[in-house]
Parts: structure tokens; sequence; C-alpha cells
């Protein structure tokens, strides 16, 4: 048996995008942070959270928005990367990744909850190191920065 892999399309998200990504956003931290009451995640954080930062959208060959990253270039911090969970695991994480600005020669960092195991798995997978602990009010976790060139 052959796996085709998926087409991904890569773009800047749109004004009309926004309620779909609030949705996005919302959606998965409540299916996500188990351990966080869902209530202190709200559909009004997304533009808060993501305000001035740059954001692409992951499409995939039906035009149906698959997930998010949202980037602070001034710090080359991935402040957010969100994939709805049907589509988790068929590598729109990878292709919104591979479409940040000078990837992989750029260190980008993140910070990802110690809980969220998958994500962990997944940032380690692609070359991340970790390279310091804090606390948010989510839980801890783990300040990680991209190893210097990686291929995905």
């Amino acid at each position: 048996m052959t796996t085709i892999p998926e087409t991904w399309t890569i773009r800047p998200a749109r004004e009309q995008d926004m309620p779909l990504l609030a949705e996005i956003y919302l959606s998965v931290r409540r299916q996500t942070f188990l351990w966080v009451d869902p209530s202190h995640f709200n559909l009004e954080d997304f533009a808060v959270h993501s305000a001035g930062e740059r954001l692409l959208v992951c499409e995939d060959l039906h035009g149906l928005i698959a997930g998010f990253a949202a980037l602070w270039d001034a710090d080359d911090f991935i402040h957010m990367l969100y994939i709805l969970p049907a589509f988790q695991g068929r590598g729109a994480g990878k292709a919104l990744l591979a479409a940040l600005p000078d990837w992989p020669k750029r260190r980008y960092r993140l910070k990802c909850l110690v809980k969220n195991t998958h994500a962990m798995a997944f940032y380690r997978a692609l070359g991340f190191e970790i390279i310091g602990d804090g606390a948010s009010p989510e839980g801890d976790y783990k300040e990680m920065r991209l190893r210097g060139i990686q291929s995905l």
C-alpha cells in the first residue's frame, strides 16, 4: 500500500479567517488541555493572544482550514501552533513550520506545556531542544529552541 502525502497550502491569515481561527483556538485548547477548567478558555482569547503577531493558515486541498500558526517575528518566537484534531498527524503542523521565514535556518523558540505530551514529542522529533522551564496559568512548560539547520 502506498501512502500519498497530503498537499497543504500555507498563506497569511485574512480578516475573514479570524472568527474560524478563534473557534479553532478555543476548541483545540478545550480538547487538549484537559487539566485546565474549560471555562478559563474564551472565544475572545484569540484576538488578545494573537495581537501583533504574524498569522499563517494551513488549508487542505479543498480549502478547509486545518489550523494556524502565530509568530512573534521580533523574537523568532512561535507563539501558537494549533491544528484541528481531524488534521493532526497528517503533516499540517510540519507544513506550517516549514513555511516560517528562513525555516529551518532561524533558531525559532517556543513554549510547550509539559502535560501536552503529544506536542512535546512532535517538537522534539522536529529538532527542538529544551532550553528552559517555566510556569503559566495552564501549567508548567518547557521553553524550546530549534537546534539549527534541520529538515522536515
